[in-house]
């Protein structure tokens, strides 16, 4: 092996991945335990409030964790919230040296947790795979940070950037692999947001429909600034553990809120733009105070449009379909008032992959992340 370290670290990102969409507001963290060359001992965070990664790790390997190493994809906790430290179960374990991805940006640990292990005699090597690492937390790294969920920008759509055709009704755009795909995703996020046009015009359930394994449902936000969502909608009407949140306008009908409550949907009325729009600023403030780490916003169009205008977006995920639908369909993206081809809003393709005739088109914006309106 050319490079254990890393070779090992890899594994540890394998192990934090399985905690996707299931931790928040924690991060996803896995651990490896490496002794004589063999791993002895696994594990990942599986949840909130439960034993951390290093934890399940040092379980798995029991005695054999004595003398060992211990790769962990972030630094171990060196505080007491809801479990234990863990850096003092590391040293009680007689672990003698701790590889890390990346440094903690939590406050709270900060690079505390490495130099307590230091101070305690153990090697400490950090910065191992660290923009693997980070990659995988970016959802956590911005929460903690500026205190806003990560938002991903979907869609599936046409060749020339279409949802559907102009009666609204989409059909099937993309293909079934695609589809599955988009179930996999909203498995790995903690919210989903929709506009009030979507959820009129398609009433979808927004939940996750995997064959392999039980899948997680986000919770479901709908931007409805008049509050018009029907109680009779599909999203609030099914067998679902994931809550129905709606956020509208100060000017709201008490009635209808109180129709919604009644049945579990949680309306949160916010501030309006000028121009008489939910302002999403103040959307995101609230899903950021309850520990929302990740948001999947699949539209349609005019929410699109309206993310991209405020700079909300940090990633695209966009399925394109090897069809056209024509200048009379429904646009990707509602207007966004550009005079110059630079000014559109522009993101940076870091992969793409095929599913079935369908290509996924996955990037980065670099938008200056500022909390605020």
């Amino acid at each position: 092996m050319a490079d254990p370290d890393r070779q090992f670290m890899k594994m540890a990102i394998r192990e934090a991945r399985k905690g996707l969409g299931r931790t928040s507001p924690n991060p996803i963290v896995g651990a490896v335990i490496v002794k004589n060359g063999r791993i002895v001992g696994k594990g990942y965070h599986k949840k909130a409030g439960t034993p951390h990664a290093e934890i399940h790790a040092l379980r798995d390997a029991g005695k054999n964790a004595s003398g060992a190493t211990i790769y962990v994809t972030l630094e171990p906790c060196n505080h007491t919230g809801r479990t234990p430290p863990c850096t003092r179960a590391i040293v009680e374990s007689s672990i003698k040296r701790v590889v890390v991805g990346m440094i903690d940006p939590n406050p709270l640990v900060a690079g505390s947790g490495c130099r307590f292990l230091v101070e305690q005699g153990l090697d400490v090597v950090s910065g191992i795979l660290e923009d693997e690492c980070r990659a995988i937390n970016r959802p956590f790294i911005k929460h903690i940070t500026m205190g806003h969920p990560w938002v991903i920008m979907k869609a599936g759509c046409s060749l020339d950037g279409r949802l559907a055709v102009r009666s609204g009704q989409s059909g099937w755009i993309t293909g079934e692999k695609s589809r599955h795909e988009v179930h996999r995703i909203r498995d790995q996020v903690d919210a989903i947001l929709v506009g009030i046009g979507t959820a009129l015009q398609d009433d979808p359930s927004l939940t996750t429909r995997l064959t392999a394994r039980k899948g997680h449902d986000p919770l479901r936000v709908v931007i409805d600034t008049r509050l018009r969502l029907s109680t009779t909608a599909k999203m609030i009407n099914q067998d679902s553990d994931a809550e129905t949140w709606v956020f509208c306008g100060p000017q709201r009908n008490e009635r209808q809120v109180d129709a919604l409550e009644k049945i579990g949907v949680r309306v949160w009325p916010v501030t309006v733009t000028p121009a008489g729009q939910v302002n999403l600023h103040d959307v995101l403030d609230v899903l950021g105070r309850e520990q929302k780490n990740s948001l999947l916003v699949e539209g349609g169009g005019r929410i699109h449009g309206s993310f991209l205008r405020e700079k909300l977006v940090d990633q695209v995920k966009l399925f394109l379909a090897p069809v056209f639908l024509g200048a009379d369909g429904i646009a990707l993206v509602d207007e966004l008032a550009l005079d110059r081809v630079q000014d559109g809003p522009r993101f940076k393709i870091n992969r793409t992959r095929r599913f079935g005739d369908d290509v996924l088109v996955e990037g980065l914006f670099h938008f200056t992340m500022k909390k605020g309106k």
